[in-house]
């Protein structure tokens, strides 16, 4: 559950960045319902950590400060590559969600809950950012944002 507290951490912070560095109005308004909803993500995991006796990652400032960056600069690049950033790191995050949902025990209700419910929003949120113009993310670049992610997995699963 660290993984995705920080996650939505990430999301939190990036959505800020798109809506920092858009200069449409409509997608700036998009941008910040889409960290509203994500709140709301971000409120489930940390109750859930408190919950199983756990805690956030230390590193969680230094994730917010990089994701928060990369959605400004994918902005400022055009609206289509941050929509497209967009909308990729929400398809990533779904398909983690799924094999997260994989491996919980059958048994826990409560963060299978959470997940399923993560991932749906998430699904969503990618629907509409293609929806609005996404562009599509070149295949190398797919590729770093997956070794990106999993470095960040693998370290605040630990620390």
């Amino acid at each position: 559950m660290r993984v995705n507290h920080t996650g939505e951490v990430c999301a939190q912070a990036l959505y800020q960045g798109h809506a920092l560095g858009t200069s449409t109005p409509a997608l700036n308004s998009f941008f910040r319902e889409a960290a509203r909803e994500e709140q709301d993500h971000l409120a489930w995991t940390a109750q859930r950590l408190k919950e199983l006796g756990s805690r956030p990652s230390y590193l969680n400032p230094l994730w917010y400060a990089g994701a928060l960056a990369l959605g400004f600069v994918s902005a400022k690049l055009s609206d289509g590559k941050g929509l497209g950033l967009m909308s990729e790191t929400e398809r990533q995050v779904e398909a983690h969600l799924a094999g997260h949902l994989e491996r919980l025990p059958a048994d826990d209700m409560r963060s299978r809950s959470i997940v399923d419910a993560m991932k749906a929003d998430e699904a969503h949120h990618a629907d509409e950012a293609e929806r609005l113009g996404a562009d599509a993310v070149p295949e190398p670049l797919k590729a770093l944002m997956r070794a990106s992610a999993k470095v960040m997995t693998t370290v605040a699963h630990h620390v």
